[in-house]
């Protein structure tokens, strides 16, 4: 049985490796790849359920949701548990509400401020905000943040999502070869099979932890 810390949020699972995000994906939780057909309407799986779907109606990978199961495999994301975690400012590692004050909400990232001027007002986030007591322990552990990380307080809007576009092919529909990010409102969500959503993230500012 996989062991477990309490923190303010959900217990915090725990790997060989130590604390396992709470939107980390388990070796337990991965599907065999649905079928998926196209129509006139974009793509959908042969045998689609209505928890394929979230409430704007983008088709979502298929997973499924056994945390603790299995190895965690860090470098990929539980669609499901990051969507939730997005919308409703969930800790990334907890799954607690995120901290908060006036001057936005706390995220981690990777410091890519060569990248443009401002960076990262704009930037379209897919990594969920963390809690005080979390974004300390990510600082010291996460491999992801080791090349160099920046914390960050900012305000935030849903705007989309990332995942494979499909084009029509002659009989099934053939994805591209890389992820891309689509805006809710634009007509290639219906072609999208979607793994993470989407935060812009403004006016932004950097602070100390």
């Amino acid at each position: 049985m996989t062991a477990s810390t309490a923190v303010a949020g959900k217990p915090v699972l725990r790997g060989p490796s130590g604390p396992v995000p709470y939107i980390a994906l388990w070796s337990a939780e991965k599907l065999p790849a649905p079928l998926v057909l196209q129509s006139s309407a974009g793509i959908r799986y042969a045998d689609e359920n209505l928890l394929d779907r979230d409430k704007d109606g983008v088709l979502w990978n298929r997973v499924q949701c056994r945390p603790g199961t299995g190895d965690p495999i860090y470098n990929q994301v539980h669609p499901l548990r990051q969507r939730k975690a997005m919308r409703n400012l969930w800790c990334q590692v907890c799954a607690g509400p995120a901290d908060h004050h006036d001057d936005g909400t706390l995220w981690l990232l990777r410091d890519r401020r060569s990248d443009w001027p401002n960076w990262p007002e704009g930037i379209a986030n897919t990594h969920p905000p963390v809690c005080a007591r979390c974004a300390r322990v990510s600082v010291r552990i996460c491999p992801w943040l080791k090349p160099g990380f920046v914390a960050v307080r900012a305000h935030s809007t849903v705007t989309g999502v990332i995942g494979a576009i499909y084009r029509a092919g002659r009989v099934f529909p053939r994805p591209t070869d890389d992820d891309d990010t689509v805006r809710y409102g634009d007509p290639l969500l219906r072609w999208v099979r979607a793994t993470q959503l989407v935060r812009e993230l403004r006016d932004c500012t950097f602070v100390e932890l």
